[in-house]
Formats: C-alpha cells, sequence, structure tokens
C-alpha cells in the first residue's frame, strides 16, 4: 500500500490556490517528506480555473494527481468542486468553500449558476463545508479566506507536528502575517467544530 498522500487544491485565479500550495509543500519540505508539486492555470487574469496539486510520503515518484487520485479536494469556489470531484478517490475527502464566483456566461446571463450544488456534493464525496468568506471577513480581511482553507485542510488531514505558524509567517508579508494566523487558526476550529458535532449526533 502506497504511503503517498495525494492532495488537489482548485479554484478561480486570484484566489490564492497557489500561495497555500506554496505553504503546504514549503511545511512539508521542512518536516522531512518528499514532495512533489505542479500547477495547471487556465485563464487566471479572466477568473478562470486554476488547479494544484502536492503529493507528499517517503518517497514520490510523479507530481501527477490522476482522475480517481485525489485524497483530498479543496475547493475554494463552489463550481470548481464539482469540475474537479472525478478526481477525488471514492473515499477520499472534500473540503468546499461556500462561496461563488459567477463565470462569464453567469455574468452575461447566458447562463444561471447552478443551485443545490452543495447538496449534490454531499451525495457523492465525505464533505465539509467551510463558509472561509463569513470567516475572514469576522477576523477583518476576506483576501484571507485562502488560509481559512489551508487551516481547515490541516484540520482535515492531521498534519498537527509541524510549526504552520513559522511556516506561515515565511511566506506572508510581515503587514498581513496576523490576519494569516488569525485565519489558519480559525479554519482549523471551523472544522473541528463541524466534527464535534458529528460525533455528538452519531
Amino acid at each position: 500500500m502506497s504511503d503517498v498522500v495525494s492532495i488537489m487544491l482548485v479554484g478561480v485565479g486570484g484566489q490564492g490556490t497557489v500561495l497555500v500550495t506554496a505553504i503546504l509543500s514549503e511545511g512539508l519540505v521542512g518536516a522531512g517528506y518528499d514532495v512533489k508539486m505542479s500547477e495547471v492555470h487556465g485563464m487566471s487574469q479572466r477568473g478562470g480555473s486554476v488547479s494544484t496539486q502536492v503529493r507528499y510520503g517517503r518517497k514520490v515518484h510523479s507530481p501527477i494527481v490522476g482522475v480517481g487520485g485525489a485524497d483530498i479536494l479543496v475547493a475554494f469556489e463552489k463550481m470548481e468542486a464539482l469540475r474537479w470531484l472525478e478526481y477525488l478517490k471514492p473515499k477520499g475527502s472534500l473540503i468546499v468553500n461556500d462561496f461563488e464566483i459567477p463565470s462569464v456566461p453567469v455574468l452575461l446571463g447566458r447562463q444561471a449558476y447552478p443551485r443545490g450544488i452543495l447538496e449534490g456534493l454531499a451525495a457523492q464525496a465525505a464533505t465539509t463545508v467551510v463558509g472561509a468568506r463569513d470567516i475572514a471577513a469576522g477576523i477583518g480581511d476576506t483576501r484571507v479566506m485562502n488560509v481559512v482553507l489551508f487551516g481547515a485542510l490541516i484540520e482535515t488531514i492531521g498534519l498537527y507536528d509541524i510549526d504552520w505558524d513559522s511556516v506561515i509567517g515565511r511566506l506572508v508579508k510581515p503587514a498581513f502575517l496576523q490576519q494569516n494566523l488569525a485565519a489558519y487558526r480559525a479554519g482549523r476550529r471551523a472544522v473541528a467544530r463541524q466534527v464535534r458535532v458529528e460525533e455528538a449526533n452519531a
């Protein structure tokens, strides 16, 4: 059985998926893991799809996560979760931001933004919904919702033994460090609360 863990982070250009990938990769390398990372940029300047892939373990031979190969899929936007869902393993975990970014056809009135996305996702995969924008707004800066989702990822996967505060401190500008640290901790708390509720209702 492979010890390699495969993570996909997907979103829309400008949402900060690349920064989160950099934080994740640097922390894992510093912890002694073999790490392979790849990025796929769509029309990011026009709000196109962006996907990054991180694979880590004792020895990783390829950076590519194929269809059905991701242990965890982190979607920064709801439609992107649908777009990339086929890459999640049958027993993988989905973290999805309860957030909408209308595509160009939606903005032009040619299409409607689909309803019921979260319910549809939950019917197909083990899904954790995070209101990252609202959490970030409560911190005082909606731009840190990407780091809220990073915290949710860390809590989900259980990578507690890495000093993520230090890693974030190295990759984030000092002027924004405290907001980002607060976002990371809030993302972890959001998932931990959901787990406690699920356990209480079990």
